[in-house]
């Protein structure tokens, strides 16, 4: 049965308001990127070597609030620590891209009391993201950059050392199939902030399929789920 995008609204905001009163969302995913697997895809140079933060995702929701812009005054105590853990890889010097996460992602995730300003949604992602330390934990297991390893070493890693299952994502060669670079680390948490499988979601079941899929959150970001079968590359920072 084919539901037309108007019902398909109509039947996500029954079941939303059925499912939580409060919010729409049920899922946030912490998204870490890899510098240098980033740069080599976009043509940047940054000259960091630890995972540095790309954003905190609600898992329905895009641009909820166009309304509601971006004010960097209000972040203003962060800044100091936004420009080393969430850098603009491409743009260093400026704030684009945090207005770019929060017109998307920020105003969504604002519809919960705990993230509903700015200030509580920029500093949220920063302590998430100090408190998972993912560099420490990569190399806790002798997961370093310069070496390939399995895809189930890396997965298993980050299983071990949080307890969920994250996505992994890599950057693939157009020119060599049997070359990925390990590109992008999720890890999500449910809505208060307690680790979760990245392939659950606590209302997916409460949802019509098609529904469901019309609410995901699409994102696009150019690194692909890895291929299981083939070694991840972890690369060092790029001394060009």
């Amino acid at each position: 049965m084919n539901l037309s995008s108007p019902l398909l609204f109509c039947l996500a905001a029954v079941f939303f308001s059925a499912a939580s009163p409060h919010q729409i969302w049920n899922k946030l995913t912490l998204t870490h990127h890899w510098p240098t697997t980033f740069c080599s895809m976009e043509h940047c140079h940054a000259k960091i070597s630890y995972w540095t933060l790309h954003g905190l995702w609600p898992d329905n929701g895009n641009e909820c609030n166009s309304s509601w812009h971006f004010n960097s005054s209000q972040i203003e105590d962060l800044l100091p620590d936004m420009e080393k853990s969430w850098p603009d890889l491409i743009k260093p010097s400026s704030s684009s891209f945090w207005k770019y996460e929060w017109q998307k992602h920020g105003t969504c995730a604002a519809e919960a009391e705990s993230l509903n300003s700015q200030h509580k949604y920029f500093s949220k992602a920063l302590e998430l993201y100090h408190k998972l330390d993912l560099s420490s934990a990569l190399n806790k297991f002798n997961i370093i950059p310069s070496d390939y390893y399995k895809f189930s070493q890396i997965e298993g890693a980050i299983q071990s050392f949080y307890g969920v299952t994250p996505k992994i994502q890599c950057a693939h060669s157009s020119k060599n199939t049997q070359v990925q670079n390990l590109g992008q680390i999720e890890i999500c948490f449910d809505s208060e902030f307690t680790l979760l499988d990245c392939e659950k979601n606590p209302n997916k079941e409460k949802f019509p399929e098609e529904v469901w899929n019309n609410l995901l959150v699409k994102t696009t970001s150019g690194f692909k789920v890895c291929d299981h079968d083939i070694p991840v590359y972890y690369p060092p920072l790029s001394l060009k």
